[in-house]
């Protein structure tokens, strides 16, 4: 059964599944709810807990025994399994036929990276979807963060105007483990109510983490400035010319190829999924397929080819100015060229 984060509280209070799997890519989302999770069943009772991390030395068996073992202090208990990878068809068999059996003492938390279409599709996962909650995080897209600093800024009895809160979203973009940061020194540095802007600017570190897949985001959700500020953090950061060029060319290639099935007719959905397109990335290339037509994606794959040709050296230029050229333009700005 799967469970958005926001319904988690909720659900928690009518009493955990045996099974609790949190997974995404956004690290601070998924150890909140993790910790929402704990919170419930500490408050439930289960006093007891063991926890077992899948990296070198990892034994299933050692897990797989402490699901059947009965507890040393006859208390309820947690298990819980990090994960730092995609997990093996060993592990997802061994824990779904694990949960099909405990008992009311014990509960069962796993976290970690972001489960794929192999994984969420096996049979072993159907299986253990039966006795399991599922609660998939995902990143905040770039439009939603204002308002979710300002969530979290109100949670601290603080407000601020649109402006700062805009500012606070440049400043930590792409990083919310830093804007979890800046945020309680918010709390530490001012008091209740309206934030100060100025003083606010001034005590914000610019702790932006650029990365290509974000460039790409940008630029499929129209934000030229956005784009454009990623390309400069991503140069200024030293990042490889071929993996910022894949990264466009491959956000721009799903879209021809979208382009292409729907004139043909096909239920972009169908086709999101063929892709392995998900969760908030799929109003992303919805968005990008209502200003941009097959002979301009084909246009842009063309002068993806030409940036790629510049890298390697056959051709003379400067990659990082086509590249911007090419994301902004797909953005919905006029080409820097013109």
């Amino acid at each position: 059964m799967q469970i958005r984060p926001d319904g988690l509280d909720a659900a928690l209070r009518k009493g955990a599944a045996p099974l609790t799997w949190v997974h995404g890519d956004e690290a601070l989302l998924r150890i909140e709810a993790a910790d929402q999770v704990r919170a419930a069943l500490r408050t439930a009772g289960f006093d007891e807990r063991e926890v077992f991390s899948v990296e070198r030395g990892f034994k299933l068996d050692a897990l797989l025994a402490q699901t059947q073992a009965m507890s040393l202090f006859a208390s309820n208990r947690i298990i819980e399994l990090r994960l730092t990878a995609k997990p093996t068809k060993e592990l997802g068999s061994a824990l779904a036929a694990a949960v099909a059996m405990l008992d009311e003492s014990t509960r069962m938390l796993v976290s970690g990276p972001r489960l794929d279409k192999a994984a969420t599709e096996s049979a072993w996962f159907r299986e253990l979807d039966r006795h399991a909650w599922i609660v998939p995080v995902y990143p905040v897209e770039r439009a939603r963060l204002p308002q979710w600093i300002a969530q979290r800024l109100s949670r601290q009895g603080q407000r601020a105007d649109n402006a700062t809160l805009e500012f606070l979203a440049e400043r930590v973009e792409g990083n919310l483990l830093a804007a979890h940061q800046e945020i309680r020194k918010l709390g530490l540095l001012f008091g209740q109510g309206n934030l100060p802007d100025d003083q606010v600017r001034d005590a914000v570190l610019n702790v932006a983490r650029y990365d290509a897949f974000g460039l790409a985001e940008a630029m499929l959700a129209g934000d030229a400035a956005r784009a454009l500020r990623s390309l400069d953090g991503l140069r200024a950061e030293g990042e490889a010319e071929p993996l910022v060029l894949w990264a466009l060319a491959d956000a721009i290639r799903n879209l021809a190829r979208l382009a292409e099935g729907r004139d043909a007719g096909r239920a972009p959905a169908s086709m999101m999924r063929e892709l392995r397109i998900f969760g908030p990335r799929e109003a992303l290339y919805l968005r990008a397929l209502q200003r941009l037509d097959r002979r301009r994606l084909d246009d842009a794959l063309q002068a993806a080819a030409g940036i790629d040709k510049i890298i390697k050296g056959i051709t003379r230029g400067d990659a990082w100015t086509a590249m911007s050229s090419l994301a902004t333009s797909l953005a919905g700005a006029p080409s820097l060229g013109n």
